[in-house]
């Protein structure tokens, strides 16, 4: 086929020998099944700000970390330059995410490199060595479903204990290859420990897994993976080879309503410190003025 104006920087320079096809286009990217180092891969081509229907919520973004302080100050301020990183920071996160999952042995696309806005990943294959069909293209027996249900589980176990969370799991993000099913489409990828809905959204991914692998064999929908293995992890008692139940107890004790206000006023209180930092200009003294609060009352924990 006729070399996309994307890719041929990456021919010119030898790292594509050849662009066999387009394999798909979606919300966030263009993926193209192209020859590389003598193999089939795949070079998945991020498209621009203007041209992607997904936004890049604050609900994803939050919790993600900007060591440079001039960087994170100008996407505070979305000034053109603060826009302009914002917008590689989204497109490194998917790349950053697979690296990190891949050490974590968690069954993603191999990341081969990242150039100029293309990512060259590892081609998904099924058992025939054909391009491997998404979760929501295939018929599971009972059997299957079960098995590949366990696979998901132990991934996003996985996952979380390397502290990501996918953030938009679902019967259109997991491929079934040869080996069993693979995680992709990672941009959203969200921060477990920093992001205030990181519950949720766990939750919601193990969900979204359930509800699918249930119409196959109806006894799925009976766990409650998502709850067990949140505790799990916030009691820091979660490992990759945790053994879950697929059960969860709810707690039912009473809230205490009086002590539940009085940690929303202090967060609202240290909230106000930290705006005042801003407002005055001293970024690198927001964190110290929260600090300053807590001291003055006698508080140590940070509220996020």
């Amino acid at each position: 086929m006729k070399i996309p104006k994307r890719l041929q920087p990456l021919v010119d320079d030898g790292l594509i020998e050849a662009v066999e096809s387009q394999l798909m286009s979606g919300k966030e990217a263009q993926v193209y099944v192209v020859r590389s180092h003598g193999e089939r891969r795949c070079a998945k081509v991020f498209k621009e700000a203007k041209q992607r229907s997904f936004k890049q919520a604050v609900q994803y973004q939050e919790g993600r970390r900007e060591r440079n302080s001039r960087r994170s100050r100008a996407m505070a301020k979305k000034t053109r330059y603060g826009q302009k990183e914002q917008e590689q920071a989204w497109l490194n996160a998917e790349v950053d995410a697979l690296y990190r999952l891949a050490a974590a042995e968690v069954r993603v696309p191999k990341p081969y490199g990242f150039i100029d806005g293309v990512l060259l990943m590892e081609m998904i294959s099924d058992a025939e060595g054909l391009t491997a069909p998404r979760l929501d293209d295939v018929t599971l027996s009972a059997e299957q479903a079960r098995e590949h249900y366990a696979k998901i589980i132990s991934d996003v176990v996985k996952m979380l204990y390397a502290g990501l969370i996918h953030g938009d799991l679902s019967e259109f993000n997991v491929l079934l290859a040869a080996d069993g099913p693979v995680i992709i489409d990672l941009p959203q990828a969200v921060d477990a420990a920093g992001n205030n809905s990181a519950e949720w959204m766990f939750e919601r991914d193990v969900d979204n897994m359930r509800r699918y692998f249930g119409r196959f064999a109806p006894e799925l929908l009976a766990t409650d993976y998502g709850k067990e293995i949140w505790a799990l992890y916030e009691a820091g008692e979660l490992h990759p080879e945790s053994q879950l139940t697929g059960c969860f107890v709810h707690d039912t004790a009473p809230v205490d309503v009086d002590e539940l206000m009085t940690v929303i006023d202090d967060v609202r209180d240290e909230e106000a410190y930290r705006q005042a930092a801003r407002h005055r200009g001293d970024e690198p003294g927001v964190e110290e003025a929260a600090e300053e609060w807590r001291e003055s009352h006698g508080e140590r924990k940070t509220y996020s």
